[in-house]
């Protein structure tokens, strides 16, 4: 796994600035940090670590059932999302995969390590803002998972599925938002072909209201991914689950390792997604920066795609010097040239807090001057 963003460590071999001096926006992690809330619940989980953790994480699972309202049968647990994006086609073995360019690149990379004989991408266009029609999305899966053996309506015993179709939503890298009665049209549509939709909802927390989570029991094609390590800054500690229709779920299960969130991730996690006034403080502070960001792009003449998430796409026509001189400096920006249907012309950067944005934006306006 290379070329993604938030190792600053390699960061700081390269250019021998210590990792604490370099202002990483290349990763998407919420500033405010770990809350408060999930950092009292791992020390006070210290003393239990002589002892293995749960081997599937029973508990955190039955925490996320309530959440969601989903049965406890629908939620597994995993090592972050990334461990999930490769144990659902190496469970459910599609031999055909769809997947948007640009989108997450690990989701390619899952399915032909899996065995799949052909990954389709379906391109968006910079014109559009990179935008997913549920109608060409929907063909594109009729086109590329022809099954020819479709789901029957509803919940219940499905067809064996020979197609898998990925969506990331809010999307990485764009922070595009395909809304919620679209990806809705887009799960019935797969359902239809007996094709998997695996929705990546890494960052539906900065996006209130837009979760499709509580349809996974309603279609069984139908498969949520949840982060924790996004919104709840526990990148470290490596938290996620997939909800499935339990159907689906027990076929999974299979496949799963035991024992692979450790007791500190588990007890953070329970904590921090109980945390409300956590959540309410996030989502005021990045609508504030959002906000500014947005100003000073505008302000400096470069164009980006309107997000919902915390992480823009820019378009420089010089931006490799651009991420150049920024990493020369200890910032951290994420180069895009290795996201299927864009280019070296493409950067992304988190949103992070105003002092640290304020440091981007200057020091991005004085290079841009300089390459003029």
């Amino acid at each position: 796994m290379t070329g993604h963003g938030g190792n600053i460590y390699e960061a700081s071999r390269r250019s021998g600035i210590p990792e604490e001096d370099i202002l990483d926006f290349s990763a998407s992690i919420n500033p405010l940090g770990v809350p408060k809330s999930a950092a009292d619940a791992m020390r006070a989980a210290v003393d239990s670590l002589c002892h293995y953790p749960e081997p599937y994480a029973e508990g955190l699972s039955a925490h996320l059932a309530r959440l969601f309202k989903v049965s406890v049968d629908s939620i597994i647990c995993g090592n972050g999302s990334a461990e999930l994006i490769y144990l659902l086609p190496r469970a459910l073995k599609p031999a055909r995969a769809l997947v948007p360019e640009p989108t997450f690149s690990e989701y390619a990379r899952a399915c032909t390590a899996s065995g799949a004989s052909d990954v389709i991408g379906h391109r968006l266009k910079w014109e559009d803002n990179f935008d997913i029609s549920a109608e060409a999305f929907a063909k594109a899966i009729i086109e590329a998972c022809p099954s020819g053996n479709h789901g029957r309506k509803g919940a219940g015993r499905q067809s064996q599925s020979r197609g898998m179709a990925f969506l990331c939503n809010p999307n990485n890298p764009t922070g595009r938002l395909v809304p919620r009665k679209d990806v809705l049209a887009i799960a019935e549509a797969a359902r239809q072909q007996a094709c998997y939709l695996v929705v990546d909802e890494a960052f539906i927390d900065f996006c209130p209201g837009g979760s499709v989570v509580k349809e996974v029991e309603k279609n069984p094609y139908l498969i949520v991914i949840r982060s924790m390590t996004k919104f709840y800054a526990l990148s470290g500690l490596r938290i996620g689950c997939a909800v499935l229709h339990p159907e689906v779920s027990h076929k999974v299960r299979e496949f799963k390792e035991p024992w692979t969130v450790n007791t500190l991730a588990q007890r953070a996690a329970a904590a921090a997604i109980g945390d409300a006034p956590f959540r309410k403080a996030s989502l005021r502070a990045m609508a504030a920066e959002k906000s500014f960001v947005e100003r000073q792009l505008r302000r400096m003449g470069i164009s980006f795609v309107p997000s919902k998430a915390n992480y823009y796409l820019l378009w420089l026509e010089r931006a490799p010097e651009v991420r150049a001189a920024l990493e020369k400096r200890g910032i951290l920006v994420r180069g895009c040239a290795n996201f299927a249907g864009l280019g070296p012309r493409f950067l992304r950067i988190a949103v992070r807090s105003r002092q640290e944005n304020t440091i981007l934006m200057e020091e991005m306006g004085k290079i841009c001057a300089h390459l003029s």
